[in-house]
Order: C-alpha cells, then sequence, then structure tokens
C-alpha cells in the first residue's frame, strides 16, 4: 500500500466519526485508530515503520472534565454508530422527553446508519431522566443516550 493511500486513510479517520479504520488489500494490513486522549499509532502489518498521526483536535478531554455526572439509573446505550434523531421526521414532535414514563419497548430515538432509520426501544421501564445527545450529533457503538429511573 503506498503512501498516498495511507494518507488518504488517515484523513477518513480524523474528518469522520468514526475511531477506527482496518483496511486489509491482499497480504498487506493496515489499522488506523484514534484516540482523543493522545496520538493514535497507526500500524502496517507488512514489513514497514510504524507511524504516529496527531489528532486533529482534543476539544472530547477538556469538555469531559467539565460535565456534569450524570444522574443513577439505566443507561439506554446506542447499539450502532450513526445519526441520532429525537423525532421520526424534521418538525415531529420528539419521541421521548426527560420527565416522560416509558415502558420496554417505547420507541426512544431514531439512529440513521447507512441510509437507514433504527427505531431504538427502551430496554428498562421507567422515567427518562435524562437525555444525553442532541439531536443531529454522530454516537458511537455503546455511547449512552438516555437515562431511564
Amino acid at each position: 500500500m503506498d503512501l498516498r493511500k495511507l494518507k488518504k486513510l488517515i484523513d477518513l479517520v480524523q474528518e469522520s466519526g468514526i475511531s477506527e479504520l482496518e483496511v486489509t488489500e491482499g497480504e498487506e494490513k493496515v489499522r488506523i485508530a484514534k484516540h482523543a486522549t493522545g496520538p493514535a499509532p497507526v500500524s502496517y502489518a507488512a514489513p514497514a515503520p510504524v507511524m504516529a498521526v496527531a489528532p486533529a483536535a482534543a476539544p472530547a478531554a477538556s469538555a469531559a472534565a467539565s460535565e456534569p455526572a450524570l444522574p443513577d439509573g439505566h443507561v439506554v446505550k446506542s447499539p450502532m454508530v450513526g445519526t441520532f434523531y429525537r423525532a421520526s421526521a424534521p418538525g415531529a414532535k420528539p419521541l421521548a422527553e426527560v420527565g416522560q414514563s416509558v415502558a420496554v419497548g417505547d420507541v426512544l430515538c431514531i439512529v440513521e446508519a447507512m441510509k437507514l432509520m433504527n427505531e431504538i426501544e427502551a430496554d428498562a421501564a421507567g422515567t427518562i431522566k435524562a437525555i444525553l445527545v442532541e439531536n443531529g450529533e454522530p454516537v458511537e457503538y455503546g455511547e449512552p443516550l438516555f437515562i431511564i429511573g
């Protein structure tokens, strides 16, 4: 794999919401990982030097330190990488609000992944204590979305 391809892959990881990318081309294998706390190592499986890529910015580390503590309760996490939407359509009423009572199976939000709209359902009954993601924001796999108490 030539340096131009590696540079394009590194740029792709830095500019997108993904945190890790692995590409295999024949016997060559490249893994690029982005970490907010420090430089992300880029390893090349064929006999080649290991390259390091500094993240574009590290405001996430300082933002995490200033965030308030989450309320106690059951955490509903994103089952996939995608874009978080609170309503079923632009301008529609949000599917869930803080203070709303929900039952197991109630639709809380939509996560769009690869142009597919995936309804995320409550996996616990209770009252929504917090909505942790803003409408239209990208979400990662396992990222907390709601707190249900």
